[in-house]
């Protein structure tokens, strides 16, 4: 018999909230909020707190408010269903924008510079929190909901269970941002092609280990080779050993700033980020907060060997073993080239990609609907050790400005609660794979269904997910400086420059804008540049920025798929 709670039991929930609106709550309840964590008893009784909660404010005058976030699947739900079960359920209304990357950075940019917010509500980047946190025009969250906020303040919000919330949390160890949406970026490889044995076979011929998940970045270039230009065709159809992306656009900068320098090695260890020089080669002080610069010549890694070797590879592996389309390729465009059947494995690949790459009827998708490929963890670079970050999760999050008036900013924090709580957040996990929740990931719905994401779900579970994290705090201003990464990658692709004067170029004029912050002061942890002095100063074997290896190509080693599995499994790394 299907359980459908009736408006008569849902009554008894009411007191307060109004018969209509439990009314709405009991059909969203049933339709979409399902499956959830919680029974559909607890899913009615967070909805009447939503509904009272929401009242309080209409009676204040709040009746809409506007939201923003970037063109994700799971915010593509938010907009189109979230916001349309808010509004039904509590008589707000909701204007949840969606719009690219890049232009809400610009809008969040302009809104701290103008002193008034655009939106009521944003879901931003953790990128920024050092940006967040060094301005002082960011609500704190922790703040806010121990004072004016505790009314508005979901009793079932459970913020431990939250699986990025040190991620948002400042140097003063408060909480800015409320993650919405979190996903890695991974290595993704045709795991039926590296079963195949004549494939196996030959390849071990050649290099002398098995084909495997590769573990550095010398085991990964071996493979490409292989793929490109030993194997050449699988089925008919030209075959690739990698794929990425390389136009001049700002999606070129997240290539690097999330962090592919930190993969190569060229950070110091630290989780989740390298203290004292992070994933961009920014240096802070002894307070860990200071940022003192990103040049060798100040103590920074940004044009330290590790970081030109970073970005050698990424344009030698493009030329060489990529589609010749893939560098004039931006990051969406690039995204859905593997699901298409002709590469055979991607160092670089984001998990927001899982749904639109397992979708039936895909060359890479079985004629049972799970994948043909697998996700693992990347490989690193020769300059990377034990303890050091292994890369990149982006952590969408809730943030609200202090510009916003508190009426309606509550009402925005409502609506991030709303769209992150337990009666919906186990549908929206489904719908767009980015899990924020620990009880979700565990939930048996998707340990019934784990083949078909193709080792997502076993990475989530394992301890090895708190090692990819997002940009850290010792980046002063995220909107500033993250445009120089594009444009200074961007000469070196089309080889105006070397990788090095490259990198050079990038890491003096992050020192400019942090010099540029540092006169014009912030409300904390303004950087204080280092002068400049012989960058042998700063170069050593023991720490970063890290002197240049005799060999930074040893030799591969790769890993069996089923191995790493199991080790996650056990609760092992690796």
């Amino acid at each position: 018999m299907k359980l459908k709670m009736t408006v008569l039991a849902a009554a008894m929930l009411v007191s307060g909230a109004s018969m209509a609106d439990m009314t709405a709550a009991e059909k969203w309840v049933n339709k979409e909020f399902q499956p959830s964590t919680l029974d559909k008893k607890q899913q009615l009784q967070e909805m009447k707190w939503f509904i009272e909660a929401a009242d309080k404010l209409k009676k204040k005058g709040i009746k809409e408010i506007s939201v923003v976030s970037e063109t994700l699947d799971t915010h593509v739900y938010e907009s189109k269903t979230l916001a349309k079960a808010f509004e039904e359920i509590t008589g707000i209304k909701v204007n949840h924008e969606v719009i690219q990357e890049g232009d809400l950075v610009e809008k969040m940019q302009t809104s701290l510079q103008s002193g008034k917010s655009i939106y009521d509500g944003w879901i931003n980047d953790s990128d920024l929190i050092g940006t967040h946190y060094r301005y002082g025009q960011t609500v704190v969250l922790s703040d806010y909901m121990a004072g004016v906020g505790k009314e508005y303040t979901n009793p079932g919000l459970d913020l431990k269970d939250f699986i990025g919330t040190s991620f948002t949390t400042a140097p003063d160890g408060k909480m800015y941002q409320l993650p919405d949406q979190q996903f890695a970026n991974l290595y993704w490889f045709r795991a039926d092609w590296f079963a195949r044995k004549d494939l196996q076979a030959k390849f071990k011929a050649k290099y002398g280990y098995e084909l495997g998940v590769p573990q550095n970045w010398s085991a990964y270039e071996d493979i490409a080779e292989f793929f490109t230009n030993d194997v050449k065709e699988i089925d008919g159809k030209k075959v690739f050993g990698h794929m990425d992306y390389g136009k001049k656009d700002p999606s070129l900068g997240w290539r690097f700033t999330d962090a592919w320098l930190s993969m190569a090695g060229a950070a110091d260890k630290g989780i989740p980020n390298g203290l004292p020089v992070d994933e961009w080669g920014i240096r802070v002080a002894a307070d860990k907060c200071t940022p003192v610069g990103a040049s060798v010549s100040r103590g920074g890694a940004t044009n330290s060997p590790a970081a030109v070797y970073a970005l050698t590879k990424y344009i030698d592996w493009m030329k060489k073993y990529a589609p010749p389309t893939a560098m004039g390729m931006t990051f969406g465009e690039a995204g859905p080239v593997p699901g298409q059947g002709q590469i055979a494995q991607q160092i670089f690949w984001y998990s927001a990609f899982t749904a639109g790459a397992s979708k039936p009827g895909l060359p890479a998708v079985n004629a049972d609907g799970k994948p043909k490929w697998r996700m693992a963890p990347s490989p690193h670079g020769p300059y990377w050790k034990e303890g050091m970050q292994n890369g990149y999760q982006d952590v969408g999050s809730w943030t609200y400005l202090k510009s916003t008036p508190v009426d309606r900013m509550s009402a925005a924090w409502l609506y991030g609660q709303f769209v992150t709580s337990k009666t919906v957040s186990l549908k929206k996990s489904i719908v767009g794979l980015t899990f924020i929740r620990d009880s979700d990931i565990r939930n048996e719905y998707f340990t019934k269904n784990a083949e078909k994401y193709g080792g997502l779900i076993e990475f989530y579970r394992s301890p090895a997910r708190v090692a990819w994290t997002p940009t850290g705090t010792n980046v002063a201003d995220y909107p500033k400086m993250a445009q120089l990464w594009w444009k200074n990658v961007a000469i070196a692709v089309t080889g105006e420059k070397t990788p090095q004067g490259a990198m050079d170029n990038l890491a003096e004029e992050m020192d400019q804008i942090m010099s540029r912050l540092e006169r014009a002061g912030m409300k904390a942890c303004a950087p204080k540049l280092n002068p400049k002095v012989d960058p042998s100063k700063y170069l050593s074997d023991t720490a970063a920025p890290w002197k240049k290896l005799a060999n930074e190509k040893p030799k591969g080693e790769t890993i069996a798929y089923d191995k790493l599995l199991q080790a996650w499994k056990e609760g092992r790394v690796k």
